[in-house]
């Protein structure tokens, strides 16, 4: 799987839960989301483009920020 981050514009719990549901909705994906720095690191073997465009159907700005090296 590759780790990718990626930077979501969240502001409150209610954006992290939003975030979380179409992320499931997706499925094959596991995540952390860091809040307070507005991240979201997946691991998935989805493309980048289906990711981010996961991640725009929240209607929150989204961006790749790159992959993440998993040390």
């Amino acid at each position: 799987f590759q780790k990718h981050e990626f930077f979501v514009d969240m502001t409150c719990e209610g954006c992290s839960n939003a975030v979380t549901r179409v992320l499931h909705r997706l499925g094959g994906v596991q995540f952390d989301i860091d809040l307070p720095n507005k991240k979201v690191c997946i691991d998935s073997e989805h493309s980048v483009d289906t990711l981010l465009e996961t991640l725009k159907k929240t209607g929150k700005n989204a961006s790749y920020l790159g992959e993440k090296s998993t040390q």
